[in-house]
């Protein structure tokens, strides 16, 4: 068992001090059969060896005590400097070994040589119920080789010291050496097919049915209403697939060689063809369902399936949210209703718990 890396499908409760928030909510979200993309966080403790270097931590707290905050850019100019000590301080050969470890076990079983993580901060400070740091350090998506992930857990320690966070602490009266950090290392999804899930029927409220709309590349294209999706109803009981229609999708969104998303039209031929197979819609289904039952009411789910994940893991959750419409209603059992599909298609597209917000 490696000393500075907790899988986030290892994790505990008995974590949560050394994992942080963000990683925490991960591993709890897979220990509750959520399929989330896998991945691990460097612990705190692996932080915690910066403060064997005095050197540098002596220069860095003189640099603090610098700091006057009536000077917004003389801040800034102090924050690069105490990243600029952090970033080129040498890492312990332990935890640089353990993460390019994780690192290659990870590719291995994307089986994807170099797979694209986020590598994303996640500041614990314990016995401060009063904080809250969200936003105020790193994140970096799209880091593909060892040597980069190493380099960029180390620019999310030194995040640490970003002129907001420097700021904030100075506003909460909080000490700088009581604030830790973990990193989290986790695949970055790439999508052959995506879109929501409701685990009800936006059409008329039926709790017994969950309504999926689908379509190729990355979700965008869905939530936004540029294509007519596929759309999809299953049975929660039965678990089969109750009503479906196919639609012409013309466009997707697609990751280009340079990771950046651009708009492309879909061949023709493809067009036509499901972007789901019956097993994928089913295993989205029960994935909707597990994060219905685990949040307790039902959701608007974001979900993907990734094109590098083995089958039977590849239904990857993006986000789950209160479905906010009929939920508030009293649910009453309509399931004899007839079943119109493009009155569902209408209804799901023009739907406000399609909104991001919330």
């Amino acid at each position: 068992m490696d000393e500075f890396i907790v899988w986030f499908d290892q994790y505990s409760d008995t974590d949560h001090a050394r994992v942080g928030g963000k990683n925490a909510s991960l591993g709890t979200m897979i220990g509750a059969g959520l399929p989330v993309p896998p991945g691990f966080a460097v612990t705190t403790d692996a932080y915690h060896t910066l403060r064997s270097h005095s050197s540098m931590r002596d220069e860095v707290n003189g640099l603090l005590g610098q700091v006057d905050f009536r000077d917004p850019a003389g801040l800034r100019q102090i924050s690069v400097h105490i990243r600029k000590l952090i970033e080129e301080t040498e890492i312990d050969p332990r935890i640089d070994a353990e993460i390019r470890r994780s690192y290659a076990d990870l590719c291995e079983h994307c089986d994807l040589e170099d797979v694209p993580v986020a590598v994303r901060s996640s500041a614990t400070a314990e016995d401060l119920p009063d904080a809250s740091f969200a936003g105020q350090q790193d994140t970096f998506l799209w880091v593909t080789g060892a040597d980069s992930v190493v380099d960029h857990v180390r620019r999310c320690w030194s995040s640490v010291f970003t002129d907001r966070a420097i700021a904030y602490r100075h506003e909460m009266d909080h000490d700088h050496e009581v604030i830790s950090m973990a990193v989290g290392v986790q695949k970055m999804v790439d999508p052959k097919a995506a879109g929501v899930a409701f685990t009800l029927n936006p059409m008329n409220g039926d709790r017994s049915q969950i309504a999926i709309d689908a379509s190729w590349g990355l979700g965008e294209a869905v939530v936004s209403g540029e294509v007519t999706p596929d759309n999809f109803l299953v049975d929660k009981v039965l678990r089969e697939i109750v009503g479906r229609i196919i639609s012409p999708k013309a466009i997707e969104y697609r990751l280009n060689g340079d990771r950046q998303v651009e708009k492309l039209d879909v061949e023709e031929e493809r067009q036509m063809v499901p972007c789901l197979t019956d097993d994928e819609v089913k295993a989205v289904a029960a994935m909707a369902r597990r994060a219905e039952r685990h949040y307790g009411s039902p959701q608007d789910v974001e979900w993907a399936i990734d094109r590098h994940l083995p089958d039977g893991e590849n239904v990857i959750l993006l986000q789950a949210r209160p479905e906010t419409v009929w939920s508030r209603k009293e649910a009453r059992p309509i399931s004899n209703e007839k079943y119109d599909p493009m009155r569902s298609i209408i209804s799901t597209l023009l739907s406000p718990i399609h909104s991001k917000e919330g």
